[in-house]
């Protein structure tokens, strides 16, 4: 019974705030491009999967499902197919789990972006102080913003430098396993060889890395020298079939679009071996240390940095800089993913606030972060905005004295220690405990989902608070 409620009030929220409406004609605007006009019942069949899309999405999200259980649980349940709108009369039929997949990746982010901004502005709708259009008795109100930033973690191992040549001799002997499996050959070693050489050489560097074994930094150099011949011989095959399969990829008998999958990856992979090797040569050889703007921390990721926050649980961190802004009942009105490095928190203040106050939900209060973001810019910023300034100061003696003569300041301080936990229950819950998503495209999506899922959550959640608070009333 509570499940249905929750589903009811999310079908609810999807129809009276636009979000659906929103969703669905940013997907049918997707096909005015395409050169060839549409059928009739292909824009319905369109229209259809677009509805399905962000329902399974946002049911995916809240239930902390994957793809393969979402599908599972739909087949089993006809509450959840009602709400996703996907329960036939005659034949219960279900998206699989590589629709659902391709249902991740419906809209682009700029569409996505702007879906959730739709559901904000719904929230927090000014006109004659009603939240009709999210079924609350008064809307939400856009008063003191709470900011702070964390890390999305990339799907990636630690990056030591010769973990990098294992992994482009393993990519690329098991494509060039895949081409003599389909009959395109050429003298070489068996791939077996390759991986046992290169995994016994691992290990030898593993152990010649213990602090206590004589001779460790001697040693690592010498492994390293043999590693990179056994990298020399493997490019020297790879870039060998790799042109035999280009050239002669018919006889395959596989199309060419698969094929120029498999020629993606090699090139990938042999596009950044030369600066693969000179930054292991560099670091262990060299002993110099390498920039972090010129570190390949991935060969599959490309677009994560090193994040240095100095936590307990980890001192440095790999992936990409993620941004939330909450109001005080906990609705997320501003997020962003940084696809660039970002130097230091207070460089998001700004662009965030114009990103607030383009909504056209009135202005906010005030600001309130931690020391992280604070910095004299930001403080002339906010003063000429007219917002109040809750910046956490860097320096502990000002801090201090904020607290005690300020006691607006000090419960802001204290309220922002719930836009922690918003962080780890937007992460650990919504998104996952490990973030699988592959690319930055695909992170992403999978942020702007776990945004809108969030939101809606928490919206359905406030609407059950007022109707038990109704109900206690009544009863007394």
């Amino acid at each position: 019974m509570e499940r249905e409620q929750l589903l009811d009030d999310l079908d609810q929220l999807l129809r009276s705030s636009g979000v659906e409406a929103e969703f669905v004609a940013a997907s049918m605007a997707s096909l005015s491009g395409d050169a060839n006009a549409p059928t009739a019942k292909a824009l319905e069949r369109h229209q259809v999967h677009s509805v399905r899309a962000l329902r399974t999405m946002v049911l995916k999200s809240i239930l902390q499902e994957t793809y393969r259980g979402l599908s599972l649980q739909l087949a089993q349940s006809p509450l959840l197919r009602k709400f996703c709108q996907c329960d036939g009369f005659a034949v219960v039929e279900v998206p699989s789990k590589s629709t659902l997949q391709r249902y991740a990746q419906w809209l682009p982010h700029e569409s996505m972006r702007a879906v959730v901004d739709r559901l904000t502005q719904a929230a927090l709708s000014p006109a004659s102080g009603s939240g009709a259009l999210v079924g609350l008795e008064c809307a939400l109100e856009l008063d003191m913003l709470f900011m702070d930033s964390t890390c999305l973690a990339a799907n990636i191992h630690f990056p030591v430098d010769w973990v990098l040549l294992r992994d482009a001799v393993r990519s690329l002997m098991k494509a060039i396993s895949w081409v003599r499996g389909h009959g395109l050959k050429n003298r070489m070693e068996p791939p077996e060889d390759f991986l046992r050489r290169i995994n016994g050489l691992c290990m030898a560097m593993v152990a010649a890395s213990r602090a206590f074994v004589a001779d460790s930094k001697k040693k690592r150099k010498t492994v390293l020298r043999k590693m990179k011949k056994v990298l020399h011989a493997v490019e020297k095959h790879a870039r060998t079939y790799r042109q035999l399969l280009d050239e002669e990829w018919a006889k395959t008998g596989v199309t060419r679009g698969r094929v120029e999958a498999v020629l993606q990856r090699m090139d990938n992979v042999l596009e950044q071996l030369p600066a693969a090797k000179k930054q292991a040569h560099e670091r262990i050889i060299g002993e110099r240390p390498v920039p972090n703007a010129e570190k390949i921390l991935s060969l599959y990721e490309p677009e994560i940095h090193v994040i240095v926050r100095g936590k307990a649980s980890a001192e440095v961190e790999f992936g990409n800089s993620l941004l939330i802004c909450e109001q005080s009942d906990g609705l997320i009105v501003d997020y962003e993913l940084s696809q660039r490095a970002v130097a230091g928190d207070g460089k998001y203040v700004e662009e965030s606030l114009a990103r607030i106050t383009s909504l056209g939900c009135g202005a906010p209060l005030g600001l309130t972060t931690d020391r992280g973001f604070d910095g004299q810019k930001n403080r002339d910023l906010l003063e000429d905005a007219g917002l109040y300034n809750g910046l956490c100061p860097r320096k502990p003696k000002e801090l201090r004295r904020r607290m005690e003569e300020d006691e607006v300041f000090a419960d802001c301080q204290k309220r922002r220690a719930q836009t922690e936990a918003r962080i780890a229950i937007v992460k650990r819950v919504y998104i996952g405990a490990r973030c699988l998503a592959k690319g930055f495209e695909h992170r992403q999506a999978q942020v702007d989902w776990a945004i809108l899922a969030h939101n809606l959550n928490l919206l359905a959640r406030l609407r059950q608070n007022e109707r038990a608070e109704k109900e206690a009333q009544a009863a007394a």
